[in-house]
């Protein structure tokens, strides 16, 4: 299977905003509901769950971190999600990673474990 692509990373100062952008399912032409989910990690730290959203609703959770701040949508036919980052922090600086499973999201939607597909990361900087 094509693996999640990630778009949409750059440098933006506090405050400023970004949108990421995954294509979760590149080799698929029909909609398989799953859960696909942002993560960021920086170097020296584990990789922590931004963020994550089913495709069958669009229902989406977010970390305490991002709570009110980053907002997650979708396009089912483009088989793409958005992350839109609002009021960005420099702690916020770091590789974000998409990854999908097949299936809901549920309350350990932030376990790295349960992904199998993962995308190769967009860099977001934010400077103070």
């Amino acid at each position: 299977q094509v693996q999640p692509v990630e778009s949409g990373g750059g440098s933006v100062q506090a405050g400023g905003s970004l949108r990421l952008s995954c294509v979760h399912s590149p080799d698929t032409f029909v909609n398989v509901n799953r859960c696909v989910a942002w993560f960021r990690q920086t170097p020296g730290k584990e990789r922590e769950g931004v963020a994550g959203i089913y495709t069958g609703n669009g229902g989406a959770r977010y970390a305490d971190s991002v709570e009110g701040r980053f907002t997650l949508s979708q396009d089912k036919a483009e088989h793409t999600v958005y992350l839109q980052m609002n009021s960005l922090k420099p702690e916020d600086t770091a590789m974000y990673y998409c990854a999908r499973l097949i299936g809901t999201c549920g309350y350990d939607w932030s376990s790295q474990g349960r992904y199998k597909s993962w995308g190769q990361g967009t860099q977001v900087t934010v400077s103070s």
